[in-house]
């Protein structure tokens, strides 16, 4: 069988990939029931929903003919290396590190050093714009995490221990 699109074929594996891990890695907490629900539940059901996903855009990558097969471009190194360092930044500085004595230095600091990586992602970096970004994404990361769903993070850096 041809493969007629190799985007959709490789973002179909991805997104099976994706799921088969999630799936996984509930199998060791418990899942519960719908009335009940237990820890595994959520990356249980989110994971069979991403394997099915992937099956089905894997298959129709295998049935629906493309112009010119769809094909895959040279990889975006510099996206893909800033994004997905905001995001360790990110649980960096919102969790710290115990192990070298890095303390939590809050959610506002995390949103802001991950929107201006994010930012870096693309080729026109523009300081007052990342601010901006960050400064809306953090007003609204407080908002929701911690007004609305009261969870219990850190907001700012703890005070230093005297």
């Amino acid at each position: 069988m041809n493969i007629k699109s190799q985007k959709d074929f490789l973002s179909g594996l991805m997104f099976m990939g994706c799921g088969v891990a999630f799936a996984w890695s509930a199998s060791g907490y418990a899942v519960g029931s719908g009335a009940h629900i237990g820890p595994g539940y959520f990356p249980l059901v989110l994971g069979v929903v991403l394997a099915v996903l992937g099956g089905l855009i894997t298959y129709k990558a295998l049935l629906v003919e493309t112009v010119d097969g769809d094909r895959v471009g040279a990889l975006a190194w510099r996206p893909l290396v800033c994004i997905v360092a905001a995001n360790g930044v990110f649980g960096v500085m919102v969790g710290g590190v115990p192990s070298i004595h890095l303390p939590p230095l809050g959610l506002v600091a995390g949103v802001y050093a991950s929107a201006c990586i994010s930012c870096l992602a693309c080729g026109t970096f523009r300081l007052k714009e990342a601010l901006l970004l960050a400064t809306v994404l953090a007003a609204f990361s407080y908002l929701v995490f911690i007004m609305v769903f009261k969870m219990q993070i850190p907001v700012w850096p703890a005070p230093a221990a005297a």
